[in-house]
C-alpha cells in the first residue's frame, strides 16, 4: 500500500499552509458585516404591526393578541405550505381570542359586547356564542374549551325569561335550530359526547310545536314552557325551510321517526306550492295555506338558506331527497335567467332580487351581502351533482329565448362560470373599499344588462375572450358602477364561505390570497381590547365599532378563514354537509331499517 498522499490530500495542505491569521481576520470582518446589512435590511423592511383604533394600548391578558401577518411573501406566487400553515394558525389565534373575550366577559350570556366588554341576551340567553363556537372548537383542536363548555351544556335549561306586562315571549325557531341544535348535533358527529345528543334532542322536542300549523311549515316562534306557538301566519322563506338537515340527522342519531317527519312535513309543503310564473320558491308564506302571497324572489334575506337546503338535503340524505334536488334546479334555472346582472363600465356579475316576478319581473339592482353565499352554493352544486342532474328540467325565465339559451351550455360548466363571476364581485365589493371589508348592501345602476343576454351574445360572437361577468375591471373613480346604501360591516360570513368553496372546487390559490387580504382588514378594523366588533362604516378609517360580536363570526367567518388556509381537508365535500350557520353534518347512508321506519323512498 502505498504512503505517498493523493493530490487531494496535498493540495489541501498547502492551503492549510498559506492559509494565516490576516485571512481569518478578514473572512470575521467580512461575515459581521453582511450579517449587520442584513439585519437592519430586514428590520426596516419589516411590516408595522397592525394596531386597531385604540392605538398602542394592549388588550386585556385573556388571550395572546394574534398576529398580523407570517410573512411578507408576494401575493403573485404561490406561498409554501408552511406559509399557509402560519396563515390557518393566525386565524385559530384569532378565534382563540374572540372566544376567550366572550367566556371571560360575557358567558353564560348570549354575546359578547366587544367595546364595552359587558354582554347581551339576544337569543333566549341560552349561550348561543358557546353553542355557535362547538364545531369550530372541534375543527381547531381545542381541548380546554371544548371541555369546559361540556361542563356548561350539562347544566343547560331551555326556558324562557317571564313575559313582561304580560306581552308572550317565544324562542324564534329558525335561529334557534340553526345556532343552537345544528352546533350541538355538528360536535356530537365529531366527538360522540352523549350529552350532547341528549341535549339536542330535548332542544328539539321543546320547539316541536312550531309544527302544528295546517300547512306543515313551522311557526316563527314557540315558548318551550308551556308549548304556546307564536300567532303570526306570515312568514319568510328562510325561516320556514332551514331546518330539514338538522332534523334528518337528528332523526338518524335517535331513531325518532317524529324528528324525520319533520323534514318530510316541510319537503310535502313546498312541493305542494304553485310555482306558476314565479318559477322558484318566493320570498312569503301563508303558514295556513303554505302558498305564497306575493312574487318577490330573492336569494338574499328572508330568503337565502331555503334555497341552500334544497341542495344540502338532496347531499346529507346520500342524494335519495329527489324533491330537495327538483326545487334546488327550478331555483338556480330561475336565477340564471333572472336575477343574474352584469354591470355597465367594469363588468361585475351581482344578483339581485326582483318583484312581480309572476308577471314582469322588477328587478331592485340592489346586492346584499347576505347572498354572497351563492356563489358558493352553485360551486358546490356543480361539483357534487350528478351529470344528468339537470336533463330533465326546464328553465323559468323571463322569454323563451332565455329560457333556451341555458340549454346552449354544459350545465357544470355553466355554474361554474357563474360561480366564478359571482364570488369575484363579492370579494371585490371588500377591495373597493379604503378598509378592505365588504358593505352590507350595495345598489348597481339600473342600466345593468341581464346575464344570461350578455351570454348569449358572447356565444353568437364565438365565445372570444372571458365570458360576461369573469375578470371585472378595478374600480375607477366615477365609474365604480355601484353606490353604498348599508355601509356596515357586519362581521358576516358569506363572502368568506364562498371564496373557502371556489378554492375546494377550482384548486386556484387565488382564492386563498383574496380571502388573507380579508382576514387581515378584519384584524386591523374589528378587533378590540375585548374581542372583535361589527363596524359602522366600511369606506372610512377608522370605521367606527358598533359594539357587537354576533355568533356567527365565531361559528362561520373564522371557520371558513381556518379551512381556507388549512392544506389539511378537515371537512371533505363528499363526506360533510354545512348546515347555514357552517355546521358540518356527516352525509347520511341510511339503512334498510330506516328507509322503512321513515318512509324514505328507494
Amino acid at each position: 500500500m502505498s504512503t505517498t498522499p493523493s493530490p487531494t490530500i496535498m493540495s489541501l495542505h498547502n492551503l492549510s499552509r498559506r492559509i494565516t491569521f490576516r485571512h481569518i481576520a478578514i473572512v470575521a470582518f467580512s461575515s459581521l458585516l453582511l450579517f449587520t446589512l442584513y439585519t437592519f435590511s430586514d428590520w426596516h423592511h419589516a411590516r408595522p404591526g397592525i394596531l386597531d383604533d385604540y392605538g398602542d394600548r394592549p388588550p386585556p391578558q385573556h388571550a395572546p393578541r394574534p398576529p398580523t401577518s407570517p410573512t411578507d411573501q408576494d401575493t403573485k406566487t404561490s406561498p409554501p405550505k408552511t406559509v399557509w400553515a402560519e396563515r390557518a394558525q393566525n386565524v385559530r389565534e384569532a378565534f382563540l381570542y374572540a372566544y376567550r373575550g366572550y367566556e371571560n366577559y360575557a358567558a353564560p350570556h348570549d354575546e359578547l359586547l366587544p367595546v364595552t366588554g359587558s354582554h347581551i341576551d339576544n337569543f333566549n340567553g341560552w349561550a348561543v356564542s358557546m353553542h355557535d363556537s362547538l364545531s369550530t372548537i372541534l375543527l381547531m383542536g381545542l381541548h380546554d374549551e371544548f371541555s369546559r363548555a361540556l361542563v356548561a351544556i350539562e347544566k343547560t335549561n331551555f326556558t324562557l325569561p317571564h313575559p313582561v306586562k304580560g306581552v308572550p315571549v317565544y324562542t324564534p325557531f329558525f335561529e334557534t335550530v340553526i345556532r343552537h341544535l345544528g352546533g350541538l348535533l355538528s360536535a356530537y358527529a365529531y366527538s360522540h359526547e352523549p350529552i350532547l345528543l341528549k341535549v339536542a334532542d330535548d332542544l328539539a322536542t321543546k320547539l316541536a310545536p312550531v309544527f302544528n300549523t295546517t300547512s306543515g311549515l313551522p311557526a316563527y316562534g314557540v315558548d318551550p314552557d308551556t308549548g304556546a306557538v307564536s300567532p303570526r301566519r306570515e312568514a319568510v322563506a328562510a325561516e320556514v325551510g332551514s331546518c330539514q338537515l338538522e332534523y334528518a340527522y337528528l332523526a338518524r342519531l335517535t331513531g325518532k321517526k317524529e324528528h324525520y317527519d319533520r323534514t318530510a312535513s316541510i319537503m310535502k309543503a313546498i312541493a305542494e306550492v304553485n310555482l306558476g310564473r314565479v318559477g322558484m320558491l318566493a320570498q312569503d308564506f301563508d303558514l295556513n295555506t303554505g302558498q305564497h302571497i306575493k312574487g318577490h324572489i330573492s336569494v338574499g334575506a328572508a330568503s337565502d338558506s331555503l334555497h341552500e337546503y334544497l341542495l344540502k338535503l338532496y347531499l346529507l340524505t346520500g342524494h335519495t331527497d329527489k324533491v330537495s334536488l327538483d326545487l334546488y334546479v327550478k331555483t338556480i334555472n330561475r336565477v340564471l335567467t333572472t336575477l343574474l346582472y352584469v354591470s355597465p363600465n367594469r363588468g361585475l356579475l351581482y344578483v339581485t332580487d326582483a318583484f312581480r316576478a309572476d308577471l314582469t319581473p322588477i328587478p331592485t339592482h340592489k346586492f346584499e351581502h347576505l347572498s354572497c353565499f351563492l356563489p358558493g352554493l352553485i360551486a358546490l352544486g356543480a361539483h357534487t351533482l350528478p351529470d344528468n342532474a339537470f336533463d330533465d328540467a326546464r328553465p323559468m325565465g323571463l322569454t323563451l329565448q332565455d329560457e333556451n339559451e341555458i340549454q346552449q351550455y354544459n350545465w357544470k360548466k355553466l355554474h361554474m362560470i357563474a360561480a366564478q363571476g359571482l364570488a369575484e364581485a363579492c370579494i371585490q365589493m371588500y377591495e373597493d373599499q379604503p378598509t378592505g371589508l365588504g358593505p352590507e348592501e350595495v345598489e348597481f345602476s339600473d342600466d345593468g344588462q341581464l346575464w344570461i343576454r350578455q351570454m348569449r351574445k358572447w356565444r353568437l360572437n364565438g365565445k372570444q375572450g372571458k365570458p360576461p361577468g369573469i375578470g371585472a375591471k378595478k374600480s375607477e373613480v366615477g365609474r365604480e358602477d355601484y353606490i353604498l346604501r348599508k355601509q356596515a360591516y357586519l362581521l358576516r360570513p358569506e363572502t368568506l364561505e364562498s371564496v373557502f368553496l371556489l378554492w375546494k372546487t377550482t384548486g386556484d390559490e387565488i382564492w386563498r390570497e383574496r380571502g388573507w387580504a380579508a382576514f387581515q382588514a378584519i384584524q386591523k378594523h374589528t378587533q378590540t381590547p375585548y374581542g372583535y366588533s361589527s363596524v359602522r362604516n366600511v369606506s372610512y378609517i377608522p370605521p367606527g365599532f358598533l359594539n357587537e360580536m354576533p355568533s356567527y363570526f365565531l361559528a362561520e367567518t373564522l371557520k371558513y378563514l381556518y379551512l381556507l388556509f388549512s392544506d389539511e381537508d378537515l371537512v371533505p365535500l363528499d363526506r360533510w354537509v354545512f348546515n347555514t350557520e357552517a355546521h358540518p353534518l356527516p352525509v347520511i347512508e341510511w339503512t334498510p331499517w330506516e328507509r322503512r321506519k321513515f318512509h324514505i323512498p328507494s
